[in-house]
């Protein structure tokens, strides 16, 4: 009889710790499943996040397609002022090169024609002297009337 009942605290003790061990399995098991909760939760909670990102994102990509077309457009309609504002820059050039021309051209003339201006000057102050002198001996001849 002693070993029936050994036997029998033998399984009684097997099933206690069976039950402890039940015990803490579904304790364990509780705590996994409200983690895993949580884990479900935020993972939801970021899926939504991240399709208001999306949208946001495609929004703004959107708009910055719209902006760089008109950009582009604004560009394009541009081009001709740039060219207008280019040609006139040539212009301005080419008439400020014709001018030294010119002026070079008059200083090389000047130059050149020096001696022939000098000569007329004398030519022109001889001229001027024979007049003045001819005037004067009209008037000795007629008395002071001229």
């Amino acid at each position: 009889m002693d070993m029936v009942i050994i036997l029998y605290v033998s399984a009684l003790i097997a099933a206690l710790a069976f039950g402890v061990l039940v015990i803490f399995l579904a304790r364990t098991l509780v705590a996994v499943r409200r983690t895993m909760n949580n884990v479900a939760d935020t993972l939801e909670g970021v899926e939504k996040q991240m399709e208001g990102i999306t949208l946001e994102t495609t929004a703004l990509l959107n708009k910055t397609n719209k902006l760089a077309e008109d950009v582009s457009v604004k560009s394009q309609s541009l081009n001709p002022l740039v060219d207008g504002v280019k040609g006139i820059g040539e212009t301005v050039q080419e008439f400020n090169h014709s001018i030294r021309s010119i002026s070079k051209g008059l200083t090389r003339s000047a130059h050149n024609h020096t001696d022939s201006a000098a000569q007329a000057m004398k030519w022109g102050q001889v001229a001027i002297n024979l007049w003045k002198k001819a005037r004067k001996e009209d008037v000795n001849q007629t008395g002071g009337k001229v």
